[in-house]
């Protein structure tokens, strides 16, 4: 597939063009190759990750962390090492942070909803100009313990509980990545119980205060689905042949 094309139909299909974020989103580093048939796809961006995409034959390698964040002064140090090895191996890099996020089919958070039974979802939390988090009910009214053990087991992770909350979840709030500051505009969302990624000292009093559970469930593992999604809807659409490398990070 042309690579232009490409990067076309998920700038549009992302809306990258519309959510603004902490970097610039999409095509982050092109080099001269410009067919793509072959898709690696991962959470972050690091030497060893581009080693395996390239290892893989990979055209492009497609993550949720790209390496572009914020103000980029100069491409040297770190920087620097991943642009080369990508440029040296033909190897295209596409980020989608916040798109990602907030996506309705393939996020993070539509994603994590749909694996864990929500039902009648509302967005809430907008970082910048879109809400990325997404609360409703949950028909199934598992006990805490069992939800937990369902996201322990989905997303292969070993999850930290605060149950401050009601036993049975019934209204479940969800942030990917970092959410532990979010625990008062979860309540405020109605829910009982809020799924999030990173844990937070500062914060961990917080669900005792609003008498919420909270599951913080790693910034990595609530991560994953995203990107694995869009591989599979990319592969559906297009029969690009694509292929998720799990490098956890523990966090």
């Amino acid at each position: 597939m042309d690579r232009a094309e490409l990067i076309t139909y998920l700038d549009n299909y992302l809306r990258v063009g519309e959510i603004a974020d902490y970097g610039p989103q999409g095509l982050q580093v092109e080099t001269a190759n410009t067919a793509v048939q072959r898709i690696a796809l991962a959470v972050d961006v690091s030497p060893l990750i581009i080693e395996t995409a390239v290892s893989h034959q990979a055209d492009l390698l497609l993550v949720h962390h790209g390496v572009l964040w914020r103000q980029v002064e100069r491409i040297a140090g770190p920087l620097g090492e991943r642009v080369r090895q990508m440029m040296a191996h033909g190897l295209n890099l596409y980020a989608a942070h916040l798109p990602l996020d907030a996506h309705p089919e393939v996020g993070n958070n539509a994603v994590l909803a749909r694996m864990f039974g929500v039902t009648d979802i509302e967005w809430w939390y907008a970082p910048t100009n879109v809400p990325i988090a997404v609360v409703g009910n949950v028909p199934a009214q598992p006990s805490l313990d069992e939800l937990a053990a369902q996201v322990n087991s989905q997303l292969n992770t070993q999850a930290q509980v605060l149950a401050h909350g009601p036993a049975t979840v019934q209204r479940l709030a969800i942030l990917s990545g970092f959410g532990a500051d979010k625990v008062a505009e979860a309540k405020a969302q109605g829910a009982d119980t809020f799924l999030t990624g990173e844990t937070s000292h500062a914060n961990y009093w917080a669900a005792s205060d609003f008498g919420m559970n909270v599951i913080f469930a790693g910034h990595y593992a609530t991560e994953t689905v995203g990107v694995q999604a869009l591989g599979a809807h990319l592969t559906e659409e297009f029969g690009l042949e694509t292929r998720f490398f799990d490098f956890p990070t523990k966090m």
